[in-house]
């Protein structure tokens, strides 16, 4: 544990390959972001407010997916530069701030929801 937390480990610009198992890890991560941005790039052609969230969530795991397998990429060719694990972390900081992000922007869904519906209540009655 000692080795995660040292410089010398996370800005190695000649890493050591992923493990076996990690490689594993990482591929079946990457696959089901492959399988998350297909069935919401089908979901996506639905009309209505939903429609943002599922393009939302499209461009999250397609630009996801196409950075991670890059990065898979770089570490299976061991190209000295672009296999540093500082990419992978910035990696996933940068998903975990747009998982944080999309959390909340489907928190406020239902209140979108509620707003709508009494929109279209008042609506009905304008001329």
């Amino acid at each position: 544990m000692e080795r995660f937390l040292s410089w010398r480990y996370w800005f190695n610009l000649r890493p050591e390959p992923l493990t076996d198992f990690t490689f594993k890890i990482f591929i079946v991560f990457l696959i089901v972001l492959i399988i998350l941005s297909i069935c919401s790039y089908y979901s996506k052609s639905r009309s209505g407010l939903k429609n943002g969230l599922w393009l939302k969530i499209f461009n999250f795991s397609f630009t996801n997916s196409l950075l991670g397998v890059m990065l898979l990429f770089f570490n299976y060719e061991i190209i000295p530069f672009f296999t540093a694990r500082f990419f992978l972390a910035l990696w996933a900081i940068g998903l975990l701030i747009w998982i944080f992000l999309s959390i909340k922007e489907f928190r406020k869904v239902p209140n979108n929801l509620e707003k709508n519906k009494r929109q279209k209540e008042f609506e009905k009655y304008l001329p």
